[in-house]
């Protein structure tokens, strides 16, 4: 039986995972953050619990230069007490439909977050599944997205990156993910 839990895209990677992103010891985790950077439910929520107040602090520095980080951007702060030793922050839209402009939002926010870890030289990073809890987009529909952001990513840009994990939390949402990287590789 084939396997449709990883590709392989030029000379990185793509692996899906069910787990706890807050464990991962990639050099990044991603954190699908609010627009505030202000810590909140979900995954967000458990990065800053995890990564302790050192994460918020660098947050707030950022806030304070730049205000609102906006929907499909990234910014970087440390790892904390994490085993990452960066997170990089980045605002998922809110599903509204999808007549929005959400797909092309979310697709931001992926790239925008390999992109920084490419500037930054690392070589492996792990994605939550970014806008699918409490901004409510559909997982079928975010994990075709996701998948296809990062895969024309690693094909158009040059990237340290040598690893990239999509770490999902549970059985339903890597079952879907894992159904849609194979439709993609196919």
């Amino acid at each position: 039986m084939q396997r449709h839990d990883e590709v392989v895209v030029g000379k990185t990677r793509v692996k899906l995972i069910q787990g706890d992103i807050t464990e991962q010891e990639t050099d990044a985790i991603v954190n699908a953050a609010n627009s505030a950077l202000a810590g909140g439910g979900g995954v967000d929520g458990a990065i800053h619990r995890a990564g302790g107040p050192a994460i918020m602090e660098e947050c707030h520095r950022i806030i304070t230069q730049i205000g609102r980080l906006e929907t499909g951007k990234a910014v970087i702060t440390s790892g904390g007490k994490l085993k990452a030793k960066y997170v990089i922050h980045t605002v998922g839209p809110v599903w509204r439909g999808g007549t929005g402009g959400e797909a092309k939002l979310l697709t931001s926010a992926y790239q925008e977050s390999l992109r920084l870890a490419s500037e930054y030289g690392l070589k492996s990073i792990s994605f939550p599944s970014i806008s699918t809890g409490a901004y409510g987009y559909p997982v079928a529909e975010a994990a075709r997205v996701a998948l296809r952001a990062v895969v024309d990513f690693l094909r158009q840009c040059e990237t340290s990156l040598q690893e990239v994990y999509f770490v999902l939390y549970d059985a339903r949402t890597y079952n879907t993910y894992t159904s849609k990287l194979a439709e993609l590789a196919n």
